[in-house]
């Protein structure tokens, strides 16, 4: 088995992948490690195919897939971690800001002292305020929400991991995010953080933008309610609705009782289908029915989902 995979998702990178190549192999003959890269294609635009073939012919431990459209940075890492034989498996972005002088390190982190995952936290960073104030909130959430308070960079891209772990741990939508919070839900519970340099993006711009910050929030809480409740929707949506249809239904069942009180009392009072509370009772029994039927549902969805990762892989090479 290889000493090292590290895993390259991409998009229109062109410029910065030959320097990026180079470094990583001067690392890796410098450290005596038997490796393999593997550049992740989201799609590009450019001629970031091109380069990446042409880095295959240089290095021939340098491989690559690439994807015909565009479907993020998950995907481009499920595909990676599924193509990955290393011991060690290594992440990190194409732009230059994550450097691959790290990589003996976060090695040494997960072969000797027994991690099955490491994050790196970019203490120092170079990146306008547009772009950290947002992080540092996204980040403090995510400690918050994940337990796993320790981490300072839930999104850094160079992170190490135990070979077995990116084989147990399952990628889609947008949720590379919680890889941390995804591997200790899969039983991979000790996570350590390293500090990691920073370097300022070199070639083209920055693809970071509101709505990465905003989905970001929605991620964690999907990941958390699945977490939960994925496996047994029914433990959540039938709970309340049950809880909500009996409410309407004790209410209905006290202004019918009400009503025909009334009735053999006095002999006449206001009609139930004139009473507010009549149907807010109905409404809560029909909410409750429908949040019951969304538990069910939810099971048999939950049991039939088999291909939430195909993706349309165009070539490897």
């Amino acid at each position: 088995m290889l000493d090292i995979s590290v895993i390259v998702p991409l998009y229109n990178e062109a410029e910065s992948l030959p320097e990026l190549a180079a470094w990583i192999d001067r690392v890796m003959q410098e450290n005596g490690f038997s490796y393999e890269v593997i550049f992740c294609n989201d799609g590009s635009t450019d001629e970031s195919w091109k380069v990446i073939c042409e880095l295959h012919e240089k290095y021939p431990q340098m491989h690559g897939m690439s994807f015909r459209t565009n479907h993020g940075k998950s995907p481009a890492l499920h595909v990676g971690f599924g193509m990955a034989q290393g011991n060690v498996v290594i992440t990190m972005d194409a732009d230059l800001q994550d450097s691959p002088d790290e990589i003996p390190e976060l090695y040494r982190m997960i072969t000797e002292d027994g991690y099955d995952l490491v994050s790196g936290w970019k203490k120092k960073r170079f990146d306008p305020l547009s772009k950290t104030i947002p992080t540092k909130l996204f980040n403090a959430t995510g400690r918050k929400g994940s337990g796993i308070h320790n981490l300072h960079d839930f999104n850094c891209g160079l992170k190490a991991y135990k070979g077995e772990v990116v084989k147990h741990i399952e990628l889609y939508g947008d949720m590379h995010r919680y890889i941390p919070y995804i591997a200790k839900n899969a039983g991979y519970g000790k996570i350590g953080e390293k500090v990691v340099q920073h370097q300022a993006r070199k070639y083209g711009k920055t693809k970071f933008g509101l709505d990465r910050f905003v989905n970001g929030y929605l991620d964690l809480i999907t990941l958390w309610f699945l977490n939960r409740f994925g496996a047994k929707p029914m433990l959540i949506f039938g709970l309340w609705g049950t809880l909500v249809f009996l409410i309407g239904f004790i209410a209905v069942l006290c202004i019918v009782c009400h009503k025909l009180w009334v009735l053999n009392t006095v002999g006449s009072g206001t009609l139930i289908t004139d009473m507010p509370a009549f149907y807010i009772a109905l409404t809560c029994m029909l909410l409750g029915g429908q949040l019951f039927l969304a538990g069910f549902l939810g099971e048999l969805i939950s049991r039939t989902a088999q291909e939430r990762n195909k993706y349309d892989v165009a070539e490897t090479i």
